[in-house]
């Protein structure tokens, strides 16, 4: 991978992200893969894979059950973090910033474009609860497709999406030598301010 220059980036981070985007999409399994990183009452943080379901000028957009263990830590804090790595093409983006809940439209237009079994899903899941054995799991499965069965499956009352709006936003390029490129996006006073970071 050639080096990563500052006048090779766009001023506009969300812009550069979608430049890089299209290229992992082409290139990279699961492009759409991330990690979401948040912390507990006590501080202690935690972290799992979530899916980007959009983004845009507002910021980065994922869905969940909104009684989650992910979804109880990040709207405690307030704040998470966001790290998307495309290993095909050495390069990661890392986001941080305050999440919010997007509304009812948007949470229902996404569920609707959601494949009928993960609609389900959704429905039967008490995620991050426990369950006795997978059996308990079918057996709510069972009894969701009993209750739709003929019929569209609607969003579950606490089932939906937030968006995380990014205050840095850091782009980062695998090197020779481990001197890797990072440049480092920073909002402040209505502009981005981009400093290149020592690998």
């Amino acid at each position: 991978m050639p080096p990563l220059t500052r006048t090779a980036l766009s001023d506009d981070p969300i812009a550069q992200f979608g430049a890089w985007y299209e290229r992992a999409k082409a290139e990279v399994p699961l492009a759409d893969a991330m990690t979401l990183a948040s912390v507990d009452e006590d501080g202690t943080p935690d972290a799992r894979m979530v899916l980007l379901k959009g983004f845009g000028d507002d910021g980065f957009r994922f869905f969940t059950n909104l009684d989650s263990v992910k979804a109880r830590q990040a709207e405690r804090a307030g704040v998470v973090a966001l790290v998307v790595w495309w290993r095909e093409l050495d390069r990661q983006v890392r986001v941080r910033g305050p999440i919010v809940p997007l509304g009812e439209a948007d949470s229902d237009a996404y569920f609707a474009s959601r494949p009928r079994e993960s609609q389900i899903g959704a429905w039967a899941s008490p995620q991050s609860r426990p369950l006795a054995d997978r059996d308990a799991l079918d057996e709510r499965v069972g009894e969701v497709e009993r209750r739709f069965r003929g019929a569209e499956v609607p969003r579950p009352p606490r089932w939906g999406g937030y968006l995380v709006r990014p205050q840095t936003i850091e782009f980062w390029q695998g090197q020779v030598g481990r001197l890797h490129d990072r440049f480092l996006y920073t909002y402040g006073a209505g502009h981005w301010a981009i400093e290149r970071l020592a690998p």
